[in-house]
């Protein structure tokens, strides 16, 4: 098969517009194994091949884009990257994207290399090329191109290349096309930045991290949401908090948000801004996040009050993520009554709101009321049990209600609520005092769909798994969850057939 698919490259390499033969190539190559490719790799001549993709010809291009798509899978990447350099450079200023998109995809498989990315550092006219690649209009090969950069600068080689040679000035050149290319090369530098302190520097003293702040903290409203965005991925890392911090950057967060009362287009960026202290929260101290800017807390309660979906939505899950640890609880344990207002609302919400807001609600519930064992002292029960109480006048009849409705998220959601106090003793007392609770969770015939078996079988494990649950369920319902754990969550029940006499 190998042979035959050879034979073809040559009729194609031998005729002018081989177009049958092009087809006849596309053809036999679905069929070949890329092993006994590989074998033959030596002997694959793809010149010709890349010559067709200068003729203005769709199916033709069509074509040799997928035909060398499998050849150059079975080649190395330091022959593609050694042998291949001036088609490679073509191929990223191709007018047709699925070129760019083919070369692009080999010069992913290069960068990965260790061997073979020296190549590409040692080829300026090819990465200035996958620069500008950031500008065009195609995502797809945007993307790409933003992927094999940051991939690069992995190295200390490739940080030098990108950021101490003339490829800093091209980069900045793209950013000149338009706001959404200018918002590529931000997220090509967060991604570089977030790698390591000597990457942040690299882009630091490159100006184009301070240009981004710039944006961050100036008068356009939709800037300011889109970069937000990206500051926060920058906050995920260590160095990057710090980095933020030492440059002043949080406390000017926190400024804008003290001013939003007073900025009618506040609405556009809040949301954005309140989240990235809820992750700030939750990567560095709940406590002294909340405790070092009290206008983030007070922001998130009047957001719950909103009735503008979107702000209710974020508030909903910021309080989610501060609530996920123990010390994120004992701050909003710290706000008393207003707290138990808030869970109040988000159970209300929970059964009133759109169905996006209600899956969201559930979210935060869930995270607000998990306690992992070893957590579990008697005023964090007492704690969680209180706030339990405070979301409905009965919320286990509320989150079955809702578990209940013909939507698969929201039935998992409301599962996972219970399999978030699952291991609590005065979860498991409830649940049992519950009449019908417990037949509910070892029946089988409720759930449908994979994802509801999967969030059953979670709630069925956190109760077997639990030191108190057999005391509290008593044994023979025990046994039962046990039996249903070691059937797996897609066990069916085989249906006993009795054979009639008579009958076909």
């Amino acid at each position: 098969m190998a042979a035959q698919a050879l034979a073809l490259l040559r009729e194609v390499a031998r005729l002018e517009a081989p177009l049958e033969e092009l087809r006849a190539l596309h053809s036999v190559l679905q069929a070949v194994p890329l092993n006994e490719l590989r074998e033959q790799a030596a002997e694959l001549r793809l010149g010709p091949l890349f010559s067709l993709l200068n003729e203005n010809h769709r199916e033709k291009t069509a074509l040799c884009v997928s035909i060398l798509e499998r050849l150059l899978q079975a080649m190395e990447p330091v022959h593609v990257a050694r042998n291949l350099r001036v088609d490679l450079q073509r191929g990223l200023i191709h007018p047709d994207d699925s070129v760019k998109i083919l070369t692009l995809s080999q010069i992913g498989r290069i960068v990965e290399n260790s061997d073979a990315v020296t190549e590409i550092l040692n080829n300026a006219e090819l990465l200035k090329q996958i620069v500008y690649c950031i500008g065009g209009e195609n995502l797809s090969v945007a993307k790409a191109a933003i992927k094999s950069l940051s991939r690069i600068s992995l190295t200390q080689a490739g940080l030098e290349a990108l950021f101490e040679s003339n490829l800093l000035d091209d980069l900045k050149s793209v950013m000149k096309t338009n706001d959404i290319v200018r918002y590529r090369v931000y997220e090509l530098i967060v991604e570089i930045s977030s790698v390591s302190p000597e990457s942040l520097n690299y882009c630091t003293t490159s100006g184009l991290v301070t240009q981004l702040l710039r944006e961050l903290t100036g008068e356009d409203v939709l800037v300011r949401a889109t970069c937000i965005e990206m500051v926060t991925s920058l906050a995920y890392t260590h160095h990057g908090r710090q980095y933020l911090a030492q440059e002043g950057v949080i406390d000017q967060i926190s400024n804008i948000i003290v001013g939003a009362d007073s900025d009618p287009f506040s609405s556009f960026y809040l949301p954005g801004f309140v989240k990235f202290f809820g992750n700030l929260a939750v990567m560095d101290s709940p406590q002294q996040i909340c405790e070092r800017y009290p206008i983030f807390v007070e922001k998130v309660f009047e957001m719950t009050e909103s009735q503008d979906p979107t702000m209710t939505g974020v508030a909903v899950d910021t309080v989610g993520i501060l609530g996920s640890n123990v010390e994120g609880k004992q701050v909003l344990q710290k706000t008393g009554t207003r707290f138990e207002r808030l869970l109040m609302r988000i159970g209300h919400q929970s059964k009133n709101a759109p169905v996006e807001l209600k899956i969201r609600c559930l979210d935060a519930i869930s995270s607000l009321l998990y306690l992992p064992p070893e957590q579990q002292t008697d005023d964090l029960l007492r704690m969680t049990e209180s706030w339990f109480s405070a979301l409905s006048r009965d919320p286990l009849e509320l989150f079955r209600g809702i578990s209940s409705q013909p939507f698969p998220e929201l039935h998992c959601a409301a599962l996972k609520v219970f399999t978030a106090i699952a291991n609590q003793p005065w979860a498991q007392k409830l649940m049992f005092n519950s009449p019908g609770f417990v037949e509910y969770v070892v029946d089988r015939s409720v759930e449908h769909d994979k994802a509801s078996k999967d969030a059953k079988y979670e709630l069925v494990k956190a109760l077997a798994n639990s030191k108190t649950i057999a005391e509290i369920f008593g044994n023979p319902n025990y046994l039962r969850l046990r039996t249903y754990l070691s059937e797996g969550p897609y066990y069916v029940k085989p249906v006993s057939t009795t054979a009639v006499e008579g009958a076909e």
